[in-house]
């Protein structure tokens, strides 16, 4: 008794499952996704800007040899690294919720 190999895999076409219709893809943009994605959750890229602002003027005045504002602007860049990762958890626990309803 000879056994029928399995069909070839053709990577163009998705995989028949029985009873599963495939919807469409939609593509969307590195733009658009940002856009969507700052509506959701607008504290992270605030908490983001924050954090470059901090650690660019920190350098700046590290660079002219002011170590007191240097040192004060590190400092403010890990509480708003602290605050945007806490607004990226605040996030994750948001959408987790809204999937559960």
């Amino acid at each position: 008794m000879a056994q029928s190999s399995p069909p070839p895999f053709d990577p163009s076409s998705p995989p028949l499952i029985e009873g599963f219709i495939p919807t469409p893809l939609h593509r969307e943009g590195f733009r658009d996704k940002f856009l969507r994605k700052s509506r959701e959750n607008p504290l992270v890229p605030i908490g983001c800007l924050s954090t470059a602002g901090a650690l660019t003027y920190g350098l700046i005045c590290f660079q002219k040899g002011n170590t007191r504002q240097s040192q004060l602007m590190m400092r403010a860049r890990v509480l708003a690294q602290g605050f945007t990762i806490a607004a990226i958890m605040v996030g994750v626990v948001a959408t987790a919720m809204k999937a559960q309803k």
